[in-house]
């Protein structure tokens, strides 16, 4: 998928992208792949496959209507090179999103994006989901997880949920 065709495709679907968004996915993809290069955050690195696979993907619960366009607290754990919630945060800015990652090097990767992309309303912290998940500052906090990492982590999501909202695996 071209970054024309991902842009074409947001709008057949109501999302017009702003030239600030479109610069941010550029922006994002050139990141990426320079990043790669010193650290491994995906096998995926191809232009036209990034746009696909990362971000078009990223943005399924959004696209599907699972997530609205409003503020709520959405939490990324293991988000690796901040997919899925770096891109919903691109398409939908008033996303308040925390990522949790095991890894430092990927947290410095994710400060640096959001610098770079200028997103605000975004947190970052390195350690293990199920530690977080028995921090009183954390559970119940969230409206949505968006991320499952390895089996049994469905369970440790639902630590961090506010009530009513579903736990969303990409």
């Amino acid at each position: 998928m071209t970054p024309e065709d991902f842009y074409k495709a947001l709008k057949e679907l109501g999302f017009d992208l702003s030239q600030k968004q479109k610069d941010q996915f550029q922006r994002y993809f050139e990141l990426l792949v320079e990043w790669n290069e010193k650290i491994n955050l995906t096998a995926i690195t191809e232009r036209d496959e990034v746009y696909l696979k990362h971000f078009y993907d990223s943005l399924a619960p959004v696209l599907q209507g699972h997530i609205k366009i409003q503020t709520i607290r959405l939490l990324d754990i293991g988000a690796g090179a901040g997919f899925p919630s770096l891109p919903m945060k691109i398409l939908c800015p008033d996303l308040d999103v925390t990522i949790i990652d095991s890894l430092n090097k990927r947290i410095n990767f994710l400060n640096l994006l959001a610098d770079e992309l200028e997103l605000s309303g975004v947190h970052f912290y390195h350690g293990r989901a199920v530690d977080f998940g028995q921090d009183k500052a954390f559970r119940a906090q969230f409206d949505c997880p968006c991320r499952c990492t390895h089996a049994g982590s469905l369970r440790i999501d639902h630590s961090f949920l506010k009530g009513g909202w579903t736990a969303y695996c990409t």
